[in-house]
């Protein structure tokens, strides 16, 4: 980095704190790589903005690592204080314009928490970005005032925006896996990540606490812990719920309260006090449906005021766990009527969730028809862990067990049980492909038979977009599995559309479809939880390694390998041969099929 002698480039203890990794940088690897490509030669940078919590400095601090970058930091005490963020950097009496002169020199600048600037440093910050002589990488925080000079960085298009949003489930399940101390049940997850909300660190709260306070029991049966119970009010949370617990107006501590204990269920708007309401709905921290009932606006918000509460207070506002039984039925109903639909698309469930979350005993047949639509999903974790829930309420429950067998040997397990409709699957597990399409034509279910590549055994027996694959299987119809694929990923049957696209590998006379077919088919089989079927036999799963991952993202976005090699600072072989070992992980003949499976994010403008 270029810059004059005499200043100096110091790292301030905000760069102390925000350079502690204490879990692995997992997930959001496009939006790495476009951070990355953002601040490299020729380029000006960009502005990483996204809600409070949700990894923003996280990621920047791995886009730079190993570079040499100066940074910069606003804190909400130094608001008032002129080039306070650049003190570091800057000597103690300056102008702006000898600022821009001494950093102008600068070729990469780090600027986090760019909302808390002061007035002076934002507008040299916007300055450096108009003279475009420092390539910079801005972080705000979305949600809150910004200083004019700051938001103009994007407004006025002088730097691309990359708007981070909150982590989803499938990337908080793969952080847990690699920062978590033990492996987590899926209903864990799904509750740590409905609580944070993709709050990097509330999640990492959540898990701390929960582990410190040895609300973890083993998972019978499996390697996995659940947490089950209530929510632990450490310190941290309190702070977070502090704007909760410590309302100056009794009456929206009451309402609040009121909210909290009838949690899942929602409140009547004519039960509560109107004024009140509106004051706590401005504030966003109630929601009011279109059916005219109200909630409280954030899932952590409800086990806080429930775990605060004294002995009193719970006792006169809680209400006991059987009121949920009629909602419980609607939720079963629901599933029940989509599954008959064919549409297994996610649904909201809250009641369910909110009684595996708390421990309660949850009916057998709810727990049952819960798992078969995860696992029709292709959720096949999920669906595994409802049906142990089925099964700590009644552990003789024979749809319970079967669908524990099912999501088992759906998963390549060869030890799961083998009865009724769970026996085809055991025996394909085993490796009896045969045996397994007879026995699915008897099990009553011959839609396995497809799946299983014995289409003229469910002849006459299936309807719609069933038949469909039924139809095209038989006829060897590569073009027209693609298309039933298609139409089953709609509806939501991500397993099935990612077999029919493997099914259509086999059936396409054209080697360009056939490998487009296995793209397809690799990245929804990544999303199935494990998902080991016949019709994924002939795929491959490995993961790619960090380098492959970046050479196949420049790919896909359109470079050539000499341009890979030269941004990289690698040989043109070194990177075809990286090239060849990432398409043989990840099903892919050549480029052609690679956007589909990245799918880079770009920046857009405000």
């Amino acid at each position: 980095m270029s810059m004059p002698a005499h200043v100096v480039v110091t790292t301030s203890p905000q760069d102390a704190k925000t350079l502690r990794t204490p879990w692995p940088f997992t997930g959001r690897a496009d939006e790495l790589e476009l951070v990355r490509r953002s601040v490299t030669a020729g380029r000006n940078g960009i502005v990483v903005t996204g809600p409070a919590g949700c990894g923003k400095t996280r990621l920047v601090t791995e886009a730079v690592r190993g570079t040499d970058c100066a940074r910069a930091a606003g804190t909400p005490e130094t608001r008032a204080i002129p080039f306070a963020a650049f003190a570091h950097l800057l000597p103690e009496s300056v102008t702006l314009h000898r600022a821009l002169h001494l950093l102008s020199g600068v070729r990469l600048l780090l600027v986090d928490d760019a909302h808390l600037l002061d007035d002076a440093s934002a507008a040299l910050v916007h300055q450096l970005a108009v003279h475009g002589r420092t390539r910079l990488l801005v972080v705000a925080t979305e949600g809150v005032p910004a200083p004019g000079a700051v938001s103009r960085l994007w407004s006025g298009e002088l730097l691309p925006r990359l708007t981070l949003e909150p982590l989803p489930r499938e990337e908080t399940a793969d952080l847990l896996a690699a920062g978590a101390a033990t492996a987590l049940d899926p209903l864990t997850v799904d509750r740590l990540h409905r609580l944070s909300r993709g709050d990097l660190r509330l999640l990492r709260e959540l898990v701390t606490a929960v582990g410190e306070e040895r609300l973890l029991a083993p998972v019978p049966g499996t390697d996995q812990w659940a947490w089950r119970g209530p929510v632990p009010l450490t310190t941290a949370v309190r702070e977070r719920a502090a704007h909760l617990l410590d309302r100056p107006r009794a009456e929206e501590r009451e309402t609040l309260e009121r909210l909290a204990f009838a949690e899942p269920l929602p409140l009547d708007l004519d039960a509560l006090d109107a004024g009140v309401l509106e004051r706590l709905e401005a504030e966003g921290l109630v929601a009011v449906d279109d059916h005219g009932a109200a909630r409280l606006a954030h899932p952590l918000h409800g086990p806080v005021l429930r775990a605060a509460a004294g002995r009193l207070r719970a006792r006169r506002l809680g209400r006991a766990p059987d009121r949920c039984g009629p909602a419980l039925a609607g939720e079963n109903d629901a599933m029940a009527l989509r599954v008959e639909q064919a549409d297994v698309r996610a649904l909201e469930t809250p009641v369910g969730e909110w009684l595996a979350a708390e421990g309660m005993p949850l009916p057998a047949r709810y727990a049952a028809l819960r798992a078969r639509f995860a696992r029709l999903r292709g959720r096949l974790s999920e669906a595994a862990a409802w049906a142990r829930e089925g099964l700590r309420t009644s552990p003789d429950d024979t749809s319970c067990r079967e669908e524990l067998a099912l999501a088992a040997a759906q998963s390549g397990d060869t030890t799961a049980e083998s009865h009724g409709a769970a026996e085809a699957w055991a025996a394909a597990a085993r490796g009896d492909i045969d045996g397994a399409a007879r026995a699915a034509a008897r099990s009553g279910d011959p839609y396995d038979a497809v799946r299983l590549g014995a289409p003229e055994r469910a002849a006459g027996r299936l309807t719609g977009v069933f038949a469909g694959h039924a139809d095209a299987l038989e006829r060897g119809d590569g073009p027209a599995l693609d298309r039933v694929a298609e139409e089953l990923e709609r509806r939501g049957f991500l397993l099935f559309a990612a077999e029919a696209h493997a099914q259509a590998v086999r059936a396409h006379r054209d080697p360009g479809a056939a490998r487009t077919a296995r793209t397809r088919a690799v990245a929804l089989a990544r999303r199935c939880q494990g998902a080991r079927t016949p019709a994924l036999s002939g795929l491959v799963f490995g993961e790619l390694t960090a380098r492959q991952r970046q050479i196949v993202t420049l790919a896909a976005a359109g470079l050539s390998n000499r341009q890979i090699a030269e941004r990289l600072t690698l040989s043109v072989r070194t990177v075809g041969n990286h090239l060849y070992g990432a398409y043989t992980r990840l099903g892919a003949g050549d480029r052609g099929a690679l956007p589909w499976l990245m799918e880079l994010p770009e920046p857009q403008p405000a």
